[in-house]
């Protein structure tokens, strides 16, 4: 029931729309239900009663006149909007509950997408969201509906013939036998089929990134067999669903197919006897299918309601995965441009409470406009280090301050915009260079995508594209090379001019002249910024204002390159070795 008060969240704003569209659902239902009764007034008191003939053609012309206005000209706008505003309406809400979702997910922190595949967040958030629209399509206005219809149809029956309607819906407590037993297992059916197609899509979407490493290795029969066992798991869950559903239908249609019978045995054992007239008789059937037809459809609703649950649970499991990161009671906003003075106090911290301690009791003060370089062996907890500043962690020790202010108490949006970085591996995404430029700034001319792009050092390579900044580039930037993405990410960061840089590895897969290129951008970046580089080739860092070796996530050496050179220690040793390799 929870769940469904979740999702009546999204549902509240178009309660109007909902009930405007049963209003018209029940003129639609309803005129449907004169039919029955006009053909026992056309058989009993027209054809079989005993005015003249041309008494009784005027008659049937002018029934039938009024039947083919109400049916044609009345009946055709009825069904229009009432599928329009049912189509309307449940388009809207998931609309509003996908946009809900996605505002949700990038909240979540690093460390959720770190423990969960993409494939299953997007699953959740396409096909499941998708199968909750039954929800308000179903359950909220064709059950209504169906359960209008039904009343008004029996009622038009109790009033033809008591004993015949008990006949004809002496079968009910059997359908709700039948509907309690069989749709228990239903919903654990449906859930697992959605997981299993979550799986499915989450190795599809892995597999279509990572398709350079299966050719590489030559995997393609592997993966071939790897992906026919997840879509067979799939398969089987599909299977499992749909033989209960077909046991479902059967049994229902079953149930449902009596009733005609035993209708037409006792009400043609009535006309017999003189007990009903022809006409009603004939009229009596017809409500019968009138009866029936809405029944069958909240059984089969039921089944879609069921699944509907299913996927609503999964969808709501989602928005409820909790902030790990998120502003404090109070947090204030960062003024417009700090100074860029960053301190670690007794900081010590890991990835969860399992893990062991990747950084463990740092203190470092960083000042105004330096320039700091962290160095060391892979695994020391560098990146780590740097990833605490625009908090996608948050430490379990001690505190990080920014200009003397605990970065815990300022908003995260205000803390981040101060912030720019550049990684080894930059994502960019489909669509144009001018597009993944500008996300540094989304409200950029083009002059100052340009100017960012010339202080890059990627103005010349980008006019050289096919439409120039206008080029696709394909998904993560495939069809540019290494060093082309690292200067988009770069002109990106200078038009976000943030006074924090950080720099991880930014250079280390390049080649020498993409290196050069880049190397001198970064300079000019790092111009009047607090400068952040966590580097693998020592030479590209001498020129910083400190270095700072970390090893097992502590400081191990601190200095600058010429203090560290004369200490002849684990830096000194390290940087010799990287120039003799050279």
């Amino acid at each position: 029931m929870h769940n469904f008060k979740v999702y009546f969240r999204f549902v509240k704003p178009y309660w109007k729309r909902v009930l405007l569209t049963v209003f018209v659902g029940m003129l639609k239902f309803g005129i449907p239900l004169i039919l029955p009764a006009l053909m026992k007034y056309v058989v009993d008191d027209i054809l079989l009663g005993a005015e003249p003939a041309d008494v009784k053609t005027r008659k049937l012309v002018y029934v039938m006149a009024g039947a083919f206005f109400v049916f044609i000209v009345v009946r055709g706008p009825v069904e229009y909007w009432r599928q329009y505003f049912a189509q309307w309406t449940t388009s809207r809400i998931l609309y509003d509950l996908r946009n809900h979702l996605f505002g949700h997910i990038q909240k979540l922190s690093l460390r959720y997408y770190q423990n969960r595949k993409t494939g299953e967040v997007i699953s959740r958030m396409i096909n499941d969201a998708e199968q909750t629209k039954s929800i308000v399509e179903t359950g909220m206005m064709n059950v209504w509906l169906d359960l209008f219809t039904l009343t008004i149809a029996i009622g038009f029956m109790f009033n033809m013939d008591f004993h015949l309607t008990l006949v004809s819906i002496a079968v009910l407590p059997f359908y709700a036998l039948s509907v309690k037993k069989l749709y228990r297992k239903l919903k654990a059916y449906s859930k697992t089929r959605s997981q299993a197609l979550a799986d499915l899509q989450s190795y599809l979407f892995e597999r279509v990134n990572g398709m350079p490493v299966i050719k590489s290795f030559t995997l393609e029969e592997t993966e071939r067999v790897n992906f026919d066992r997840k879509n067979e798991n799939f398969l089987n869950r599909a299977f499992a669903l749909t033989r209960w559903n077909a046991l479902t239908n059967a049994i229902i249609n079953t149930l449902t197919d009596l009733a005609p019978l035993l209708v037409l045995f006792y009400g043609g054992f009535q006309v017999l006897r003189g007990n009903l007239t022809l006409g009603a008789f004939m009229a009596f059937f017809a409500y019968l299918d009138r009866l029936y037809s809405p029944l069958r459809r909240i059984v089969n609703s039921s089944t879609e309601l069921t699944q509907a649950g299913a996927s609503l649970e999964r969808v709501v499991e989602l928005m409820n995965e909790p902030y790990d990161i998120q502003d404090a009671p109070g947090a204030r906003e960062l003024p417009g441009e700090v100074q860029g003075k960053i301190e670690f106090r007794n900081v010590s911290f890991r990835y969860s409470e399992t893990t062991d301690w990747v950084i463990r009791d740092l203190n470092l003060r960083i000042h105004p406009g330096e320039t700091v370089a962290f160095v060391g062996m892979s695994g020391g907890g560098k990146s780590s280090l740097i990833s605490l500043i625009p908090r996608f962690y948050d430490i379990q020790q001690g505190s990080i301050s920014l200009d003397d202010r605990n970065i815990r108490d300022v908003t995260i949006h205000s803390l981040r915009s101060q912030i720019g970085m550049v990684l080894q591996d930059n994502i960019l995404f489909s669509g144009s260079v001018r597009e993944n430029i500008q996300l540094g700034n989304p409200k950029a001319t083009d002059a100052q995508i340009v100017e960012a792009a010339l202080a890059a050092n990627a103005h010349e390579f980008i006019c050289g594209l096919p439409d120039g900044y206008d080029t696709e580039i394909g998904e993560r930037g495939v069809k540019l090379s290494g060093g082309q993405k690292q200067r988009i990410a770069i002109a990106r960061v200078f038009l976000k001019n943030p006074r924090i840089l950080i720099l991880d590895e930014a250079t280390s897969a390049l080649d020498l002249e993409s290196e050069h290129l880049i190397q001198e951008s970064l300079e000019k970046l790092a111009k009047n910024r607090t400068t952040l580089v966590v580097a693998h080739r020592l030479s590209t860092i001498t020129h910083a204002d400190q270095i700072v070796m970390i090893e097992n996530g502590e400081i191990r050496e601190q200095g600058t390159h010429a203090d560290l050179m004369a200490r002849d220690g684990a830096y000194a040793r390290l940087f010799n070795v990287q120039n003799l390799s050279v």
